[in-house]
């Protein structure tokens, strides 16, 4: 690839980013670096009247926290500024006053009235109203106006839209890198709006004129702006310019596979569809995010990668490192993804067992601290070290191994029915007295001990151990025993028999 490869996210502040929203970003940064390329983003906030607050730095630290940070945007200032559509108002001015110059675009003063009763009137008869080439010249608009008539009108501060001038009777052939050739025939456009009556450019021109400035030369983004690709290819040619290339992802889907995944989805079966949770400022109404739950940001960007995209492999975990290498757009999928909740628990249980054991207990530590458990990172370590094979999530580590800082108060019901025998007091005694004589305790020696002392006693080994895991844990759970017991320590090992022999 000859050009230097820019690439842009571009999302709008009118509440949380949705994770397809983050795998749109996933995929440009990965296309980005793979071919060395910058990654851009830029606030598009023409729409005053949706603008949510703080939605803007929630975007931010959410591509932060997934590790897919950008390198040009709002903060971090590149040669191509600034980043917020607002903030290059007078810039869309100029691009639409060359297209009515050049006759690809029009003044139209029809009323939301006026437009809402033909409309209406339309329904009545079964037709569908399009404000295009077989009508455009029956409308309030400066196709039909005399120029004195249109200025006599702007200068009286009549409220207009400008709306671009659709071509008639022509077949568009599209590219898409991933669709391949897209055939659109002009005919079924519309005539849309490229500059509203507040002042403030549409999406559509806004877009088209900050790609073409920033150069941008691959426009990824989701399908739903699939047909909006043949208006802004015609936009390029009207204005004079080169069209990047257009890239439309799958969208990501139900579980069950039908319809767009949405928030009510996660509501209704228990799974965050944001990457950070979200206070609504407006209803006060906190939606779950995938960080506060507890995932590893690896876990979920490994996770949304296969979300519309394969590697050709039987591979599926995947650094950010091995995604940049081995991304390509031809290999993103044109149907819909399935999200699956249980695959990404599956990708965070992965992540969870890869990374490093103080890395996870500095985590656990701050759970503990939360609980009132007071104890030192190495003893959290240890602890971590024994238990977290069978946990997906930090949080799980308490309920795993919770009698690691906590003597058990209660004990299995119907554990101890099976375990605790009548004579099953005074061989504990007994096994007080062999623990006790252990000198070097940890859990290769202690195993030594006891499994010795039932071996030279002719006792089956159930009639020890289980009743031995039921006085230290309250429940026939955990790791290895003697590892529990030398980790717990000699002292706490014996108070905690102790106690199972007074209540058990």
């Amino acid at each position: 690839m000859s050009q230097h490869v820019r690439v842009r996210f571009a999302p709008s502040p009118t509440g949380p980013l949705h994770i397809g929203g983050v795998r749109t970003a996933l995929f440009n940064y990965l296309f980005a670096k793979k071919h060395n390329g910058t990654f851009v983003l830029r606030i598009e906030d023409t729409d005053q009247n949706r603008y949510v607050p703080g939605a803007e730095d929630y975007i931010k630290e959410s591509l932060d926290w997934c590790g897919i940070p950008y390198d040009e945007g709002p903060g971090r200032e590149g040669d191509f500024g600034p980043y917020r559509q607002s903030e290059r108002k007078e810039t869309y001015s100029a691009f639409a006053k060359a297209l009515l110059a050049s006759g690809n675009a029009y003044y139209a003063f029809d009323t939301a009235e006026q437009l809402s009763a033909l409309r209406s009137q339309l329904e009545t008869e079964g037709k569908t109203f399009i404000y295009n080439w077989h009508n455009r010249m029956q409308l309030d608009n400066s196709l039909v106006l005399s120029e004195e008539e249109v200025q006599k009108r702007i200068d009286a501060g009549q409220e207009y839209v400008i709306r671009f001038k659709a071509p008639q009777d022509e077949i568009l052939h599209l590219q898409d890198e991933i669709r391949g050739d897209i055939k659109i025939d002009t005919n079924v456009l519309d005539d849309k709006v490229l500059f509203k009556s507040d002042g403030m450019p549409t999406y559509h021109l806004a877009n088209i004129v900050d790609d073409h400035l920033m150069e941008i030369t691959h426009v990824i983004r989701g399908e739903e702006w699939l047909p909006s690709l043949a208006l802004h290819v015609l936009l390029y040619r009207a204005l004079g310019w080169d069209a990047p290339k257009f890239a439309h992802l799958p969208l990501i889907l139900k579980p069950v596979g039908k319809g767009k995944l949405n928030k009510r989805d996660g509501d209704k079966l228990g799974f965050p569809v944001f990457p950070l949770q979200w206070g609504d400022p407006k209803t006060n109404e906190v939606s779950s995010g995938y960080r506060e739950d507890g995932y590893f940001p690896e876990a979920v960007i490994n996770m949304l990668a296969f979300l519309g995209w394969n590697p050709g492999t039987e591979q599926e975990i995947f650094s950010l490192e091995q995604l940049v290498e081995a991304f390509d757009l031809m290999r993103v999928n044109k149907a819909g993804a399935k999200f699956d909740p249980e695959k990404t628990k599956w990708f965070q249980q992965h992540y969870m067992q890869q990374t490093d054991n103080g890395v996870i207990s500095a985590h656990f530590k701050q759970l503990l601290v939360d609980k009132g458990v007071d104890t030192s990172l190495d003893y959290v370590t240890t602890v971590t070290g024994l238990i977290k094979e069978r946990a997906t999530f930090v949080s799980d580590l308490w309920s795993l191994g919770s009698y690691f800082f906590e003597a058990p108060t209660s004990y299995d019901e119907k554990a101890s029915r099976k375990g605790w025998k009548e004579d099953t007091g005074e061989l504990m005694e007994k096994i007080v007295a062999v623990i006790d004589g252990v000198t070097i305790f940890d859990t290769p020696t202690l195993q030594g001990a006891v499994k010795g002392w039932i071996t030279d006693n002719e006792l089956g080994f159930g009639k020890i151990m289980q009743p031995l895991r039921l006085s230290l844990v309250g429940a026939m759970q955990g790791p290895d025993v003697f590892a529990i017991a030398a980790t717990i320590g000699k002292e706490e090992t014996i108070t905690r028999i102790k106690n199972a022999i007074t209540t058990l």
